[in-house]
């Protein structure tokens, strides 16, 4: 039981980074899709413990890593306006995000939940 919860947490990490990143290209490019239409509304409930899963997650790194990767996925910055937001090149950013992810990668398979 507690393995299955691990895993669907695992996927449903993977579901949300894919989406937010396929997002963010998008809008990058100024493409118009048209699906767009938002999937049905899944249970309120297990939303809420999917989206505190994630938050415990982000919360496991450092500070820098972690206000990296909300800008990247969740405000939708390209690594370019991160870089000359923080005042860093763009190839930081990206090894910060990229470490950042491994690392919730790897807190994703060591813990329980």
């Amino acid at each position: 039981m507690e393995q299955q919860m691990i895993q669907r947490y695992r996927q449903e990490i993977y579901r949300i980074g894919w989406r937010l990143q396929y997002r963010s290209k998008r809008t990058r490019r100024h493409e118009c899709t048209f699906m767009d239409i938002r999937p049905a509304q899944r249970d309120e409930a297990e939303e809420m413990i999917n989206r505190l899963s994630v938050e415990q997650l982000l919360d496991t790194l450092p500070a820098k890593g972690k206000v990296i990767l909300q800008k990247i996925y969740l405000q939708e910055m390209t690594e370019a306006e991160v870089a000359a937001q923080l005042h860093m090149s763009q190839q930081g950013v990206n090894k910060w995000k990229q470490k950042m992810i491994q690392q919730l990668s790897q807190t994703a398979n060591s813990q329980t939940f």
